[in-house]
């Protein structure tokens, strides 16, 4: 399988490989001017420090880099540069940077100061904490007022911020190494960002309980400095690390269950463009196709009639996600889409209704925006619909699920969605996200047990933004966070990242998950004049037409020994079992199966970059 960016990422620009530094056991990846997986003889300690300027909608500078040096020593290496963000109306920012470290301690210095003064809603350091192996596990915190408490990561995700007024925090990497991560400069809080998909507790600077946007002063210097030290009290025993080209390995697992229904999300905008690709539709054959409709937006009975058309056609489900406006009185507003349902002739099997504003986010510190009782819109919504399964939840994310929990009794069913590119969208954070799901997941089924639990649409590219004014367009198709297109969608990374998270949910059992539209920029069929990989259809259209093809079925658990970078499962049963892998990384991957026993497999299979493979037959 060829590796060449277009045909991996939907764009010729590849990512610039980062540079790895190396302090004796202390390692680190420098990337854009900030450091990823900070490591320990070869023990992830931090996913990440960085120095990150926010824009009013929470949007990320890409700040351009002057001077870098970079000095590798022997034990020891040393970093500088000065960095330029350009904001408003011809404000600037500059940040000179340095980086050092030696044998157990690094240091990271910023000083950010503009001429003109420069508004923002975030900048300074963020130092992300990974999840696996650390949550629900001891800390260390240390506060401003020098006061020390032992505590613990949280386990189920947190909706609010679990620690505040931060000075220090230490934790245990393995037994007998511990790390400490002292924040100088103001006062850091932590917010769990498993609430966003993204795999870490992020510890950031400027509490949430102050304004924002603010405005840092013409001349005058912002300092701050992180200080990551090690101490390791084995007497000299490593923990060792595994040689990169050893074969991955994949067990078979306990777990199992079936397959969800797939789903295909419908917007107004794309109606008429799904009607048209009615046959692919059916190709793909999805269990479910989720109609959007916000009558805010100008959504009304144009809409519902292209709606009832494809209905007609679809052979599976159909369901209704409603944004509510309540500018009247919900009984009064469902009842009048009631009567435009009837006179388009679309009957849902299913409407899923959320007051509009509710898909806006609600941070610390800020105040809920007036919304009737959600008691009140689905004891409407029951009425206006009679004989029709209404479900709620968020039609933005979990974040906002998590922090307003709808109340279940009136419901049958609980929806929401999910992001990967809210706060970064390099490769590896992107895929990185699929570790959090298991976290979420497991989080909805603590707070609604076994209520039948649908997610999505999620796509990697961002549908709405609910912590500013609008999703940033991307006409060059950059890796830009909360873009509204993004070009992975159209290459086979997109692929590797759906079968992906189609395993990271499977022990949710859920009812449905939905992953993409037919058409648009969410789409499996692009558009005309759009460059795909492999023409009209994306790649992605393989894998959901798979998914598809697989709900129902029966599932059982594989374990991998790097789930990082390989995941399987199995699906089927004695004589029609099978395998499916997929590859997570843009390098090839050789995978043991001999502890599977599939038949007529030579022991191992090599992988290519992101590549989706289904394996016949196992046995």
């Amino acid at each position: 399988m060829s590796t060449e960016p277009f045909l991996l990422y939907g764009t010729h620009e590849a990512e610039e490989a980062p540079v790895r530094l190396v302090a004796g056991r202390l390692s680190a990846d420098l990337a854009d001017g900030n450091l990823r997986t900070i490591t320990y003889d070869g023990v992830e300690v931090l996913r990440a420090i960085s120095y990150l300027v926010r824009d009013r909608d929470w949007g990320t500078y890409s700040p351009r880099i002057e001077n870098l040096k970079v000095q590798q020593l022997d034990e020891a290496f040393i970093v500088s540069y000065r960095a330029h963000c350009d904001g408003l109306a011809g404000t600037a920012l500059s940040i000179d940077v340095r980086i050092a470290a030696s044998e157990g301690r690094l240091t990271f210095e910023a000083k950010a100061q503009s001429a003109t003064g420069f508004e923002t809603n975030r900048c300074g350091f963020c130092i992300l904490h990974p999840i696996v192996g650390v949550a629900g596990m001891p800390v260390m915190v240390e506060h401003v007022d020098g006061q020390r408490h032992e505590t613990l990561f949280p386990d189920l995700i947190e909706p609010w911020q679990p620690f505040k007024d931060m000075r220090a925090i230490t934790h245990t990497v393995v037994a007998g190494v511990t790390a400490e991560c002292r924040m100088e400069g103001d006062t850091f809080e932590m917010e769990d960002q498993r609430n966003w998909s993204d795999a870490s507790y992020k510890t950031y600077v400027r509490p949430l309980a102050l304004p924002w946007p603010y405005r840092i002063p013409a001349g005058e210097p912002v300092r701050q400095e992180i200080v990551l030290a090690v101490r390791d009290d084995r007497a000299g025993r490593s923990t060792g690390t595994a040689n990169s080209r050893e074969a991955i390995t994949i067990q078979p697992g306990q777990r199992q269950g079936r397959m969800p229904a797939i789903g295909l999300v419908i917007t107004p905008e794309e109606a008429r463009p799904s009607i048209a690709a009615h046959a692919l539709m059916a190709e793909i054959a999805p269990q479910e196709l989720l109609f959007h409709f916000d009558p805010a937006a100008g959504h009304g009975l144009d809409a519902l009639k292209d709606f009832a058309e494809i209905a007609a056609r679809h052979p599976g489900r159909t369901t209704l996600e409603i944004a509510l406006p309540c500018r009247a009185a919900p009984q009064d507003e469902t009842l009048e889409i009631a009567r435009q349902l009837h006179s388009a002739g679309l009957a849902p099997d299913t409407i899923v209704i959320s007051p509009s504003v509710d898909r806006q986010s609600t941070p610390p510190g800020s105040q809920w925006p007036e919304c009737p009782p959600l008691t009140e819109v689905y004891a409407a919504a029951h009425a206006a619909f009679p004989g029709i399964r209404i479900g709620g939840g968020m039609l933005s994310y979990f974040t906002e699920l998590n922090r307003k929990r709808v109340p279940p009794e009136q419901l049958s069913l609980i929806s929401h969605c999910t992001n990967p590119i809210v706060h970064a969208s390099d490769d590896l954070s992107v895929m990185q996200t699929l570790e959090a799901l298991p976290f979420i997941t497991r989080s909805v089924r603590a707070i609604y047990g076994d209520m039948p639990y649908r997610i999505g649409p999620s796509t990697i590219a961002m549908r709405q933004n609910p912590y500013g004014s609008r999703t940033m367009d991307n006409p060059g198709l950059a890796r830009i966070p909360m873009a509204n297109r993004d070009p992975r969608h159209n290459g086979r990374f997109a692929e590797a990242f759906a079968i992906g998270y189609a395993i990271r949910v499977l022990d949710a059992d859920l009812e449905c998950l939905t992953l993409a539209a037919l058409t648009g920029p969410f789409g499996l069929v692009a558009g005309s004049g759009e460059p795909t990989p492999e023409g009209g259809r994306r790649p992605l259209f393989r894998t959901v037409s798979a998914l598809a093809g697989l709900a129902g079925a029966s599932w059982q658990a594989c374990v991998s020994s790097d789930p990082s970078q390989v995941l399987a499962f199995v699906t089927g049963g004695a004589g029609d079992a099978a395998l499916h892998l997929v590859n997570l990384t843009p390098t090839p991957k050789v995978v043991d199966l001999r502890g599977l026993e599939l038949a007529g497999s030579t022991g191992s299979i090599v992988l290519a970059p992101y590549a989706v493979e289904a394996v016949l037959p196992a046995r």
